[in-house]
């Protein structure tokens, strides 16, 4: 029988001989990992054998490099995949992880549909606590907070932090907090802002997070960035970025000029509302931006020519001032998700 495909997407991939970045669409199997240069391509690049492999998360392997994950096969060879972000590193890592102990065991992969146990009093579940400080109403509130002339956008202070496990009952006292939150600064849940909290975590000081009034930290997804003295120029351009994140992912673009498709990471904000893209392999500012404040967004079927198109999950965004972008979805339902999350952040945001 063929293997069960467990999970797929795409991930950006290390390369074994040159060492470069580049996105792939990586299939989840029971038995091992393979790797496409497109989803069209009807055999892989490469697989990777899951029997008697381990996995590394987070893998800090690369500084500059966030959600990055390791794998060693049983022949000492290392396998390097980053997610776009966090919730989908931590989906494939639960995955893999499954599926490497039911080989062991000799079980078949299988996700529990049984009510979870209770749990160790001393046993947290890290990543569930982060999507409930991240809960809009009942999460820790990001604020934008100024120190030594420099402005801190989406984030808040390590003692806000400590505050909201110990009232949220998360832990009993502010000495256990602060080992929770070491944690979720060490596992990528937190990030340092700003050269106290930096310093912590470096090594300068005696714990890596600090309930410090003037120690800054933000999520690694909520649109953080640093503003210094600068022009107005800049601070226009910085307005893009000030939108919450609703949504990210890779998706297929088409070209304006080329008519290709490459695999592009999104992040859609709103208010005001944005979709910028960026090179999934690397690079910090956006290839492009669309503002999408007035536009339009329809799934496509067929081309201009009325024949039915050979790409699947196609859709389209028209903008405002009529610039026609296509992106296409790996799945039906990935495209239904874009496009009502994209119609929404058209209407609310600036």
């Amino acid at each position: 029988m063929e293997p069960k495909r467990i999970r797929e997407g795409y991930l950006v991939k290390r390369g074994s001989v040159f060492n470069t970045w580049k996105p792939m669409w990586v299939v989840l199997l029971e038995d091992g990992i393979e790797f496409y240069k497109k989803k069209s391509d009807s055999s892989p690049k490469g697989m990777i054998p899951l029997k008697g492999s381990t996995l590394t998360s987070p893998c800090q392997d690369f500084s500059k490099r966030m959600f990055v994950f390791k794998i060693t096969t049983n022949k000492q060879q290392d396998h390097f995949f980053q997610a776009a972000f966090l919730e989908e590193r931590d989906g494939w890592v639960r995955d893999i992880k499954k599926a490497i102990k039911c080989i062991e065991g000799g079980q078949k992969f299988a996700r529990k549909s049984t009510r979870r146990s209770i749990r160790l009093p001393q046993t947290i579940d890290l990543g569930a606590l982060y999507l409930s400080m991240k809960d809009n109403e009942k999460g820790i509130k990001e604020l934008n907070l100024e120190k030594d002339k420099k402005l801190f956008n989406h984030c808040f202070t390590g003692n806000c932090v400590i505050d909201w496990l110990v009232s949220n009952q998360s832990v009993r006292n502010r000495q256990e907090g602060l080992m929770i939150a070491s944690s979720l600064l060490n596992e990528g849940y937190l990030q340092p802002a700003g050269d106290l909290s930096k310093n912590a975590v470096d090594g300068t000081a005696e714990n890596p997070f600090l309930d410090n009034p003037d120690a800054f930290y933000y999520f690694p997804d909520s649109g953080f960035f640093c503003e210094e003295n600068s022009s107005d120029d800049d601070v226009i351009l910085k307005e893009e970025f000030r939108g919450v994140i609703i949504k990210q992912g890779c998706l297929l673009k088409q070209g304006h000029r080329r008519k290709n498709w490459k695999v592009r990471k999104f992040i859609l904000r709103e208010d005001p509302a944005y979709l910028h893209y960026y090179d999934p392999a690397g690079g910090e500012d956006p290839l492009g931006a669309i503002h999408l404040r007035g536009c339009v967004v329809t799934s496509v079927e067929s081309n201009l020519d009325g024949k039915k198109s050979e790409e699947e999950n196609l859709f389209e965004i028209i903008t405002a001032h009529e610039v026609h972008y296509f992106l296409q979805a790996a799945t039906p339902s990935e495209r239904t998700e874009w496009i009502k999350a994209i119609q929404v952040a058209s209407r609310t945001g600036k």
